[in-house]
């Protein structure tokens, strides 16, 4: 995510130390995406603490599958799945994430 003409979210991971959380927002093409970009993720140098099934859709066929095959594939631990909510809140979304494998791998 560009935070500047020249500076990304990878640069401020970096320069803080701080693993990535990978939030994929589970539609068509979400398993490209998210394999392409826990690529770029290692490629960075960077380290992946987890990542979030974030259902952008009412309702996405075959989600379950996919979040299956992105379990299998991803090589971090899913952290949660934040359903298709038309009102989110911090804490509302909070309490669907489970923080162990960030406290793990923060260990």
């Amino acid at each position: 995510v560009p935070l500047n003409a020249r500076q990304t979210g990878a640069d401020l991971a970096m320069r803080l130390g701080l693993p990535i959380v990978l939030v994929v927002g589970m539609r068509l093409g979400c398993l490209n995406h998210a394999l392409l970009t826990r690529r770029q993720i290692e490629a960075s140098g960077l380290s992946c603490a987890g990542w979030v099934a974030n259902c952008i859709l009412p309702d996405m066929p075959h989600l379950d599958h996919n979040i299956r095959a992105l379990e299998q594939r991803l090589a971090c631990p899913l952290l949660g799945v934040v359903p298709f909510l038309r009102e989110l809140t911090p804490a509302g979304v909070a309490g669907l994430l489970s923080f162990d494998a960030l406290i793990e791998s923060a260990a």
